[in-house]
């Protein structure tokens, strides 16, 4: 009768004995990257060109108005600080269409989210630290070209205390206008592992929306219907950021005649956008349960 014997071999390795950094480091770092990734930092040259030529071309503008401003000696700045992402929300619209699905969408592909849910990260560390990168790369690009007419403002000698209450009332804008356009975009870039498909879709929600908004509301306004162009910028992203700026934060109205809403109907604007990005958040915690281990 034979008898099977075993061996243990002792081929080298060693046991970490460095630091474990832990959930929130792991979180952090995740943060980091798409923040990155988001202005294609630390990839190919070819990541970094659409990103980048999307950020001069949001930044120009606002350098031509502080030229014009600073040699033709005006009292005021031509352009609102509040109506900048207005007027650019279109390259906004296409930034998120390029860069929501490249922040989502691979991991969904490639299948390597239980990846990341093999080390101390869980669905909610992983939805914060996408959410919150986003908002922070949209940030970065609405918010650049306002801090160009402030400085520019400055330059041209123009008073100090409106100009920095406009530049404050425009920070408070974009930062609204981040977190709810971000939310929306990695909702819709979340749902298919297709980048194309995403790149499409965004496009759609953001920029076909406005569109299709603008025209029934110059329709209703025609025909002395302003009552109902209040109500119809509920159902566009960026007119429901034109909405509360318009009611809380002294901003000029894009909408038809001038028509914004006004202090009740900007609450429910309010409401409207904490709820999408409510929203935002809890399709995103759910789409990530189902792509676990």
């Amino acid at each position: 009768m034979s008898t099977e014997t075993s061996q243990i071999h002792n081929i080298g390795y060693r046991n970490y004995d460095g630091p474990r950094l832990g959930r929130a480091y792991a979180r952090r770092s995740l943060f980091t990257q798409s923040l990155r990734g988001a202005y294609g930092l630390g990839r190919s040259a070819k990541s970094k060109v659409l990103p980048m030529i999307l950020f001069a071309v949001m930044c120009v503008p606002a350098a031509i108005v502080v030229a014009v401003a600073v040699a033709t000696n005006v009292k005021d700045l031509p352009l609102d600080y509040t109506r900048y992402a207005v007027i650019m929300q279109a390259i906004i619209g296409l930034y998120l269409a390029a860069q929501a699905p490249q922040a989502v969408s691979r991991d969904l592909r490639f299948k390597s989210i239980p990846l990341y849910f093999s080390r101390p990260i869980e669905r909610v560390d992983y939805v914060i630290a996408k959410y919150a990168a986003m908002a922070s790369a949209l940030f970065v690009l609405t918010g650049a070209p306002l801090v160009i007419l402030y400085i520019g403002s400055l330059l041209a000698k123009l008073d100090f205390a409106d100009q920095t209450e406009g530049f404050g009332q425009g920070l408070v804008s974009v930062a609204l206008l981040s977190v709810l356009f971000s939310g929306i975009a990695l909702v819709v870039a979340a749902l298919t592992p297709r980048r194309g498909f995403g790149v499409a879709a965004v496009i759609a929600v953001l920029t076909i929306t406005y569109g299709a908004v603008s025209t029934v509301q110059a329709i209703a306004f025609s025909q002395d219907a302003g009552g109902a162009v209040t109500w119809l910028g509920l159902f566009s992203p960026i007119t429901l950021i034109d909405g509360v700026q318009t009611a809380f934060l002294g901003a000029t109205s894009a909408f038809p005649g001038g028509n914004g809403p006004g202090a009740g109907a900007g609450a429910v604007y309010v409401l409207v956008v904490l709820a999408l990005i409510a929203g935002s958040y809890a399709v995103l915690m759910r789409r990530y349960r189902k792509v676990g281990l």
